[in-house]
């Protein structure tokens, strides 16, 4: 089989596995040789704290990408090149350097990187060097799934109907390099330094380790085939914080350690032989490719509301506000199953889906914070923080966003926490101090009688906050705040709004 090119160089990015990798199996199957890459991007790591969890994912999960790397091409010298640069800059010098005809990549949705792949290319074809991307890290991408009109779905239920619909095996194909693994080319000295240690690239150790966090190839591959024991009854588990119901991918999707089209496939043949909890968890997939197409067909969601007339609700601000936030934040909010969540993010990184969305609408509507606080805040703290979910998810709960709940839809933290954690067993384990409280009294300690607070030990404003809100006063006043909301789309709705 002729080649387009002798040499090319593989960029790793968001896709840190060897199986079912279409970037690589581009690059594989268009050159006679192949060099792989990944840069640690000073322009990324910059601004993020020096003890982070998702730093410390990538490094551990690179350390196995090298080895499987060396292991397929044969090499002593075989293996991942790893670098800590700018990588706008670097993977030009680097494709220089090894005097590639062809850089490969998967696609990146996000608005910075776009910016910083259309700068890599203008660059590599001033030296004449290709620039190759192609689809890897969702199923549908961008505008391939169009109403019948040719436009952009902004509501999820009919999105999803044509996305099964338009599903087929070709859209699942595994990208399966064994035949090619002969063409990964061994490293050229002063390209063989090993995986960098998190000390030389500025970070320091977190407790990855000591939460058992599986991560790499190996890690996403067992917790799929632990999750795949239990997906026949995710529908049934999946909203109970407790109970050991979700897939825990997130952040193994997040940085392409596991195959999406593995686990559709998997998830649409469970589908079809009848398993209610596979046909939720593959809408849960979908749910992921609609907002990573709300993302790169609405960009302006990055900053702003889907819906512009939402950009007109006055939030709170000032002392007093970010008193509010700062409460939210370090889980001091007196309401059990919020502070437990923010407890679970602040201790872990990562936070139960059910509990993303009380919390998210506790900090909006009965706090009456802006919603791009949460977001920067999750955007922080999350394993698996991914702009275009995390951004369509906090839009959900502002009512800002597509197909989001309705503003009057405001989550009571209580009510939901006697529903999804009914014997208070997550709260107990998150916060301690409350351990002894009945199951009644655990999601509202106000609410109990004097000698039981005195029983368990809690004294309320001491070792535990009284609520910040009332949460039936705090809803008033959100309704009142959406009102500028109703009166603009009345507006709009109106007869002569629409006269031309």
């Amino acid at each position: 089989m002729s080649q387009a090119f002798d040499t090319g160089l593989m960029w790793f990015r968001r896709d840190l596995r060897l199986s079912d990798n279409a970037a690589l199996h581009l690059a594989l199957s268009q050159c006679r040789q192949v060099h792989c890459v990944f840069v640690f991007d000073r322009e990324i790591l910059a601004p993020l704290p020096r003890v982070d969890r998702r730093v410390e994912f990538i490094r551990e999960s690179l350390l196995q990408l090298d080895e499987a790397l060396r292991q397929a091409s044969g090499h002593a010298h075989g293996g991942l090149i790893t670098r800590h640069a700018v990588a706008s800059a670097d993977i030009v010098a680097l494709a220089r350097q090894l005097n590639v005809q062809c850089v490969f990549a998967a696609h990146d949705y996000e608005p910075l990187a776009i910016a910083r792949d259309e700068r890599v290319r203008e660059a590599l074809a001033q030296s004449g060097i290709g620039f190759q991307t192609c689809k890897d890290h969702v199923i549908f991408e961008r505008r391939d799934i169009l109403t019948q009109a040719g436009t952009v779905y902004g509501v999820f239920t009919p999105y999803k109907n044509n996305w099964l619909l338009r599903l087929s095996a070709e859209h699942l194909r595994h990208h399966d390099i064994s035949a090619l693994a002969a063409r990964l080319a061994p490293r050229p000295p002063g390209f063989q330094a090993p995986v960098p240690k998190l000390g030389d690239l500025g970070f320091e150790a977190t407790n990855l380790s000591t939460l058992k966090i599986p991560v790499g190839m190996r890690g996403g591959a067992q917790l799929f085939e632990a999750f795949f024991e239990r997906m026949d009854q995710y529908h049934a588990t999946r909203d109970f914080p407790a109970v050991k119901g979700p897939s825990y991918l997130g952040v193994h999707l997040r940085f392409g350690t596991v195959s999406i089209r593995q686990l559709v496939a998997t998830a649409r043949q469970r589908q079809l032989a009848g398993s209610p909890g596979a046909a939720v968890w593959l809408s849960e997939l979908v749910w992921r490719d609609f907002y990573f197409s709300i993302l790169a067909n609405f960009p302006h969601v990055a900053d702003h509301a889907f819906k512009p007339e939402y950009d007109a609700i006055a939030w709170d601000g000032g002392p007093a506000a970010s008193e509010r936030l700062d409460a939210w934040c370090q889980g001091r909010t007196g309401y059990p199953l919020v502070d437990a969540a923010m407890a679970q993010i602040n201790q872990t990184g990562y936070m139960h889906n059910r509990l993303r969305m009380v919390v998210g609408s506790f900090l909006v509507k009965d706090l009456g914070l802006d919603w791009r606080w949460g977001e920067r805040y999750f955007a922080q703290h999350l394993n698996d923080f991914d702009l275009s979910a995390n951004n369509g998810g906090w839009q959900w709960v502002a009512s800002s966003g597509c197909d989001a709940q309705p503003y009057f839809r405001i989550f009571n933290p209580v009510s939901q926490s006697e529903k999804f954690d009914p014997d208070g067993k997550f709260i107990r384990r998150y916060l301690p101090q409350l351990a002894g409280l009945s199951n009644k009294a655990i999601h509202a300690p106000w609410t109990a009688k004097p000698l039981e607070l005195q029983a368990a030990g809690v004294t309320l404003g001491v070792n535990y906050p009284q609520p910040m809100v009332d949460h039936a006063q705090a809803r008033a006043r959100s309704l009142l705040r959406y009102e500028v909301v109703k009166k603009l789309e009345n507006t709009r709705n109106t007869p002569a709004s629409k006269s031309h």
